[in-house]
């Protein structure tokens, strides 16, 4: 991949994660369901955290058109799914969704496998280890949000359902 190339790929990347964050925030702030705001407003904030390793990213790809020595190679682990499940154990079951929170999870995960795919795209066009590595983690990270957003979408659904299956209840016949 070419310089050029790497700086029009962190831009998009940059306004990409710039429009997630301003999406999630919004929906963070519409829905009245706790478990939705819980999950909108934490990926909300690692896609700033993402933000700021890109934009850093970019001003050192503008200046020296080299992966940077300075720059973190890694971002914040995400704990999107300890999110879930803390939002889960304090929540009422019978918490208020509306369709507006199913077509918000509907785009975000839409986003986020549009991400995880870019991301990975990006990871396969390099040849630097670190590159890679970096990259790779971010494709990792959307891919996991994508997957909490879907688990998220399943609960808001039909909470009775994603008890029982999340709580694993079977009958063993002991």
């Amino acid at each position: 991949m070419e310089p050029n190339e790497r700086l029009s790929a962190l831009e998009l990347a940059l306004n990409n994660e710039m429009n997630e964050r301003e999406f999630y925030l919004k929906h963070a702030e519409r829905t009245r369901n706790p478990v939705g705001k819980a999950m909108f407003q934490e990926i909300a904030d690692d896609e700033l955290e993402h933000y700021q390793r890109l934009k850093d990213l970019h001003q050192t790809w503008e200046k020296k058109e080299k992966w940077p020595q300075s720059v973190p190679l890694t971002v914040k682990n995400t704990n999107i799914k300890d999110v879930l499940k803390g939002a889960l154990q304090n929540v009422d079951k019978e918490a208020v969704s509306d369709d507006d929170d199913l077509k918000a999870l509907a785009t975000a995960t839409a986003f986020e496998a549009k991400g995880a795919e870019f991301y990975a795209g990006l990871r396969d066009a390099v040849t630097d280890e670190r590159e890679k590595a970096f990259f790779d983690l971010l494709a990792r990270i959307e891919r996991e949000h994508y997957l909490s957003l879907k688990d998220t979408e399943e609960y808001l659904k039909d909470p009775d359902s994603w008890f029982r299956k999340s709580e694993h209840h079977s009958l063993d016949g002991a």
